[in-house]
């Protein structure tokens, strides 16, 4: 980087700016407004020695390339910390190989502590077994429906224990100490998603909306409140990400209280339980609706920035899928700053791409341009896929960074700048604006 544009990257003392909903908007280390767009990457099959050996360079080049920022790493406690109290320092080079690699690419990385179904005592990955107790309660799998196994006894008992148990508490927050000191200032490592997808067990006469307001009130609240000082000792600077049970994706408010710390993302999912069963999108069910309103409704509260960690179908082939992505790109764009789709892999399935690396049907819908940086208050930002125009305005920072930071898929691009502004310089699938101080700027990005 020239020194130039590293003089035009000081940090800023510039209040958090806010974006819409009355929602603040997620800023970098120099102050600007960061918009994530990207996907989850992982390797649920291997593990041990074998463990990441799924994730290449590859993915970050290829992601990259396509216009995309960001990725969601997920890692594993029962790879981490196979047996109590050891830390595989091997598991920790393979997440350290990863994440070099995103810097490589100028992909920045949340590492996500991963548990599908709480974990490997129960055939799947997550908490380790060592920290695994059922009171002796059945379990019995699902093949055909692992989401099902949620609410297994064994299954909620186990998360109950992860919550309430002393010990466990403290095993918890010491292995992210370990994952927050090891990467705790390496460059692409934007923050850490405390835990996948929690869950925990019902009461009697609960039903499931109740339920889940109640874990994530008396349960998860205090969980992450531990977690993200255990963070905190270890890293002073980065984001955590926070998440809902998976209830959330019904339109259900959540129950989460305020974690007390400076730098919380709110980082819901963003499913609906029919679509995961293979339906296609209705229109007319006013479901992205509802979720919108239901899931703004912490961040605006608590005063966070919103991330939404996974989202995407499991068929996106189906006759309303292009109807999909188009609404459920123009949500995310109202409220968030920034997501991960669900994942970024070479195959069918949830995958992004099929073997040859080309976007699978409809998928393509999520490569847009977009302002990946912004140095100053955001006024509007909006892509407009009738025209295939993206529209930016802001007013620019008064003090430190200068440079706005354009991404740009595959394709022809043409970029005008009005106000107080020039195009600096333009690379493959980037562009950097530099704005006066203060200054009233309009960007357009058309494709052709």
């Amino acid at each position: 980087m020239s020194a130039v544009v590293t003089a035009l990257l000081a940090p800023t003392t510039a209040h958090p700016p806010r974006a819409a909903h009355g929602i603040p908007a997620l800023t970098d280390r120099h102050g600007r407004v960061l918009t994530l767009r990207g996907w989850n990457v992982e390797d649920k099959a291997h593990r041990g020695d074998e463990a990441l050996t799924a994730v290449t360079e590859r993915h970050f080049g290829d992601m990259r390339a396509k216009g995309f920022n960001f990725a969601r790493l997920l890692v594993f406690w029962d790879d981490l910390e196979p047996q109590r109290g050891q830390y595989s320092q091997r598991y920790l080079r393979k997440i350290e190989r990863i994440v070099d690699w995103a810097a490589r690419h100028d992909v920045k990385v949340v590492i996500d502590a991963h548990q599908d179904v709480f974990g490997p005592a129960f055939g799947h990955r997550g908490i380790p077994e060592w920290a695994t107790r059922t009171d002796g309660l059945p379990f019995t799998a699902h093949p055909g429906d692992w989401f099902a196994e949620y609410f297994e006894p064994a299954v909620q008992r186990a998360f109950t224990h992860l919550y309430q148990d002393q010990d466990l508490r403290r095993a918890q927050a010491r292995a992210w100490r370990v994952l927050a000191a090891r990467f705790a200032r390496h460059p692409a490592v934007l923050g850490y998603d405390l835990i996948n997808e929690p869950m925990g067990e019902l009461q009697q006469g609960e039903d499931l909306p109740t339920a889940a307001r109640r874990i994530e009130r008396d349960q998860l609240t205090p969980m992450y409140n531990r977690l993200a000082d255990s963070v905190r000792s270890a890293d002073p600077d980065a984001w955590v990400f926070v998440e809902p049970t998976p209830i959330v994706g019904e339109g259900e408010p959540t129950g989460l209280g305020r974690i007390d710390d400076p730098k919380v993302v709110y980082a819901p999912h963003f499913y609906n339980a029919a679509m995961e069963a293979g339906a296609d999108y209705d229109p007319g069910a006013g479901w992205i609706e509802a979720y919108e309103q239901a899931v703004t409704e912490y961040p605006k509260q608590y005063k966070v920035p919103v991330v939404v960690g996974e989202w995407g179908p499991l068929d996106s082939s189906l006759p309303n899928m292009n109807r999909f992505y188009r609404d459920a790109m123009a949500s995310l764009g109202r409220y968030s700053s920034g997501w991960a789709g669900y994942t970024w892999c070479y195959g069918g399935g949830y995958c992004a791409l099929d073997a040859s690396g080309a976007f699978r049907t409809n998928k393509e819908l999520t490569a847009e341009p977009y302002a990946q940086t912004v140095a100053g208050t955001v006024r509007s930002a909006a892509y407009n896929p009738a025209d295939a125009t993206y529209r930016l305005a802001y007013s620019a920072a008064r003090h430190g960074s200068r440079l706005t930071e354009l991404s740009l898929p595959q394709g022809p691009w043409q970029i005008t700048v009005g106000g107080s502004a020039v195009v600096l310089r333009r690379s493959a699938g980037r562009a950097w604006v530099l704005a006066a101080p203060g200054g009233e700027v309009h960007v357009t990005v058309r494709h052709g």
